[in-house]
């Protein structure tokens, strides 16, 4: 089963607002997920992003890949740094 990190959106028309889960690749984008691991809000000024760094690290660490969007956020947060730490013993 291929995992990805992505966005489900939420919030009404015109004002999205993204939930960051793990999900199975094959779902729908606001279909079945397996575990929320953080929220998005690109219209709050600036953008707010709350990712729990424990649970993206360890479905990052089982081989879950993030989507383009996931992955400029991650980086952002400094998420990927410590995985490519943790990855390769720096």
């Amino acid at each position: 089963m291929a995992v990805k990190i992505r966005l489900k959106r939420m919030g009404t028309k015109k004002k999205p607002f993204y939930r960051i889960v793990v999900a199975d690749s094959r779902s729908p984008r606001d279909g079945r997920f397996i575990e929320t691991i953080g929220t998005y809000d690109p219209v709050a000024d600036p953008a707010q992003v709350k990712i729990d760094e424990e649970l993206a690290l360890k479905w990052l660490q089982n081989g879950a890949k993030p989507s383009d969007t996931v992955r400029s956020l991650l980086s952002k947060q400094g998420i990927l740094e410590k995985f490519h730490n943790l990855k390769y013993g720096k």
